[in-house]
C-alpha cells in the first residue's frame, strides 16, 4: 500500500473540497469568534463605549448577522460594504459576512460620495451597512452608483438621526440564528481591502482566508501577542493595520479588545489608564501627539507594556523620549503593504535603540528580498525594490489583471517601496518609488531629511517632499510643525531649519523651500499624506522660473 492513501491508489488526488476530511480540517476567518468563544465563553472580548460582549455574545452577535444576511439574499461571493467610523458593530458585520463565504468592503469614511460610489461600483456591492452619520453620503454614493445595493443597514451611533434604513440592532438583538452552514474553502475570497497608494484610483486587493489566517500567525509570533493581552484599538477599523494586525488576532488569541471612535490623545490616554490596557498600536503621528498632550502622565500608564507602531519609521528622537518616559514598554515597529495583509517585516524590541529606523527582519512566513530594476537579486547594502514571497498575500487585484501581474513578476510581490538589507540581514527602507527625490540628477531620502528635522529643538512633527524646479528638475521641500510649548523658549523659522540642515547634511539634501504650519494633512489612519503637500506646495518654484 503506498504511504498516505488509505485505499492504496497513491498520492495524486487531491481530497475534494465538500467532502468530510475537508470540513475537519477547515479553519476560516468566519471560525475566530465562535473558537474563541468556545474556550473563553465568559471572557470579556470587546469594549465599545457603555458595550461590552463577553466571547459569547459577540460570537452570537456574529452569527446573527450572518444569518441576517443570509435571509437577505447574500450569498457567496456576494460584496456586503462597511463605511463606518469604529463601534463594536463593524468587526460583527465583517466576521458574519466572513462566515457565509460573502466578501468583507471595508471603505474609508473620509472618501466623498463620488470615491464611495467608484468602490461601489468596482466591487459589485450586493450591500451596504453605513454608520447614521454617514448616510448622506451613502445615499449620494448610491445614486451616483451603476450597481445595485439592494441590501441596506444603518448602524445607530448618533441616535439622533432618522436614516429610514433599516437598523442593524434588528440583526444584532434579534432572535435569529443559527446562521445556515456554508463551507468556505481556504481560498476563497473574504475581504477587498481598497489600498490609497499613489494612483488616482484605489485598487481592491483580494485577500482569502488562508492569506488572512497565515497573517494573523506572523503577527501573533512575530509581535509577542498573548491571550492576556488588553488593548486599545483607536485608529480605524477600515485598514487592515489596526483590524488584521491587532483586532483580530486579539480575538483569535482570546485577548481583550477596547475599541474607541477615533485616536484622540485625552480619550486614548484616559481609557488606557482606566481599562488598565497593556497594548496599544499608534503610528509615529498619534504617539507623537500622546506624547505632547498635557494629559500625558507616566504613572498613569504603568500598565502599557506593549507598543507598536507602522506607516513611517518611529523618529529617533522620538523614540529616545519613549523610553525615557515609558521605560516599561517594549516597542516593535510593523512594516508591511495592504496587499500583505499587512505584515511584512518587523523590528522588534531589543533593536530599537541599537537600529533605529530600520524595518527589522521578514516576519515569520514571510520572504523578503531586495531586487534591482531587470528584478534582479542585490546584495547587502544596494537599494532597489522590496519584494516578498508569502501565502500571506494578496490573490490580486480586482478588476486589474495587468497590475496583478506586473505587481507579481517574477514570482515576487512588487511593493514599490525601495530599501537594502545590511549585513546582519536587517531591513532599511529607503522610501516609496514615488517619495525618492531626484534632485539635480542626485538621489535624495525623504526620511534621511525627515530625521535631521526632527532633532531640532522645537520641532514637533516634519515631512519632506519633492517639487518641480526649473533648474534643479525636482527640489526638496519640508513642512515643519512646531511645538507650541517650545514657542517661548525657541525659534523655529525658515532660516533656523536651513542653518541645521547645512550643518548635518550634504548641500544636495539641504531643502530648497522651508514652510512652517500649524498642521501636516493626514489620513485617519495618522499617516501624512505628501500627496496634498505635493499639491499644495507644487507651484512653490514658479517664481524662480
Amino acid at each position: 500500500m503506498t504511504v498516505g492513501s488509505p485505499d492504496g491508489r497513491g498520492v495524486a488526488g487531491s481530497v475534494a473540497a465538500g467532502s468530510d476530511i475537508a470540513v475537519a480540517r477547515s479553519q476560516t476567518v468566519g471560525d475566530i469568534p465562535r473558537r474563541s468563544a468556545a474556550r473563553t465563553p465568559d471572557k470579556l472580548a470587546v469594549i465599545h463605549r457603555d458595550t461590552r460582549l463577553t466571547f459569547r455574545e459577540f460570537d452570537i452577535a456574529v452569527d446573527r448577522v450572518a444569518a441576517a444576511l443570509y435571509d437577505e439574499g447574500i450569498r457567496r461571493g456576494d460584496t456586503v460594504a462597511l463605511l463606518s467610523h469604529n463601534c463594536w458593530q463593524y468587526p460583527v458585520v465583517i466576521f458574519a459576512a466572513a462566515r457565509i463565504a460573502a466578501v468583507a468592503v471595508p471603505i474609508n469614511f473620509m472618501l466623498t460620495a463620488p470615491e464611495v460610489a467608484y468602490i461601489l461600483d468596482d466591487c459589485s456591492a450586493a450591500c451596504l451597512v453605513v454608520e447614521d452619520a454617514l448616510i448622506e453620503v451613502a445615499e449620494s454614493a448610491i445614486a451616483a452608483s451603476a450597481g445595485d445595493v439592494r441590501v441596506r443597514a444603518v448602524i445607530d451611533l448618533d441616535g439622533a438621526i432618522d436614516t429610514g434604513w433599516p437598523s442593524i440592532a434588528e440583526w444584532t438583538d434579534g432572535d435569529r440564528g443559527p446562521a445556515p452552514h456554508v463551507e468556505v474553502s481556504d481560498d476563497d475570497v473574504v475581504r477587498i481591502m481598497y489600498t490609497s497608494g499613489t494612483e488616482s484610483r484605489p485598487k481592491g486587493a483580494m485577500h482569502t482566508s488562508r492569506s488572512l489566517m497565515w497573517q494573523y500567525m506572523s503577527c501573533i509570533v512575530t509581535g509577542g501577542m498573548s491571550g492576556d493581552d488588553v488593548e486599545v484599538h483607536s485608529l480605524p477599523l477600515y485598514h487592515c493595520a489596526q483590524l488584521d494586525n491587532f483586532f483580530t488576532t486579539d480575538l483569535y488569541l482570546g485577548a481583550t479588545s477596547i475599541i474607541l471612535d477615533r485616536p484622540d490623545p485625552s480619550n486614548l490616554l484616559r481609557t488606557i489608564a482606566s481599562e488598565g490596557a497593556t497594548k496599544l498600536f499608534c503610528p509615529p503621528t498619534v504617539w507623537i501627539a500622546l506624547l505632547r498632550s498635557p494629559d500625558f502622565d507616566p504613572s498613569a500608564l504603568s500598565t502599557l507594556r506593549k507598543g507598536y507602531y507602522g506607516a513611517s519609521a518611529l523618529p529617533t528622537e522620538i523614540l529616545r523620549e519613549m523610553t525615557a518616559r515609558l521605560p516599561g514598554l517594549r516597542l516593535w515597529n510593523f512594516y508591511g503593504q495592504t496587499e500583505m495583509a499587512s505584515l511584512a517585516t518587523a523590528l522588534g524590541p531589543d533593536d530599537q535603540e541599537t537600529r533605529s529606523g530600520s524595518a527589522g527582519r521578514p516576519a515569520l512566513n514571510v520572504q523578503t528580498q531586495i531586487v534591482d530594476e531587470a528584478d534582479r537579486p542585490v546584495g547587502n547594502g544596494t537599494v532597489g525594490e522590496i519584494v516578498h514571497r508569502s501565502p500571506q498575500a494578496t490573490v490580486g487585484y480586482l478588476n486589474q489583471p495587468e497590475k496583478t501581474a506586473e505587481s507579481f513578476r517574477s514570482g515576487w510581490f512588487h511593493s514599490g517601496d525601495l530599501g537594502y538589507f545590511d549585513e546582519e540581514g536587517y531591513l532599511w527602507v529607503v522610501d516609496r518609488q514615488k517619495d525618492m527625490i531626484k534632485t539635480g540628477g542626485e538621489n535624495v531620502s525623504s526620511r534621511e531629511v525627515e530625521e535631521v528635522l526632527f532633532e531640532i529643538p522645537g520641532v514637533r512633527e516634519a515631512a519632506v517632499f519633492g517639487v518641480p524646479h526649473p533648474r534643479w528638475i525636482e527640489a526638496i521641500a519640508v513642512v515643519v510643525v512646531t511645538d507650541p510649548d517650545a514657542a517661548d523658549t525657541v525659534t523655529v523659522d525658515e532660516e533656523t531649519v536651513l542653518r541645521f540642515c547645512r550643518e548635518r547634511l550634504a548641500g544636495y539634501k539641504v531643502p530648497k523651500y522651508v514652510i512652517v504650519a500649524d498642521a501636516l494633512p493626514k489620513n485617519p489612519s495618522g499617516k501624512i499624506l505628501k500627496r496634498t503637500l505635493r499639491d499644495t506646495y507644487g507651484t512653490i518654484a514658479d517664481r524662480e522660473r
